[in-house]
């Protein structure tokens, strides 16, 4: 899945992104470009707990 999360600013924010995805699935493989403010992750978690779980740490993020 491809998110964009347009309040991820800095190296800071990007590695608290990684770290909620991976506390959904552990085995995720997060990809992010801070650029762009696109994370694309490999996960066999649904895109609704990988939302919720960015929201809730103050990431809320759009699916792309």
């Amino acid at each position: 899945m491809k998110l964009l999360i347009e309040n991820m600013t800095c190296g800071g924010c990007a590695r608290g992104v990684t770290a909620t995805i991976q506390d959904v699935d552990s085995h995720a493989k997060v990809e992010v470009d801070l650029v762009s403010k696109i994370v694309t992750v490999d996960t066999t978690a649904s895109t609704d707990q990988i939302t919720a779980a960015l929201a809730e740490d103050g990431f809320p993020a759009k699916v792309q």
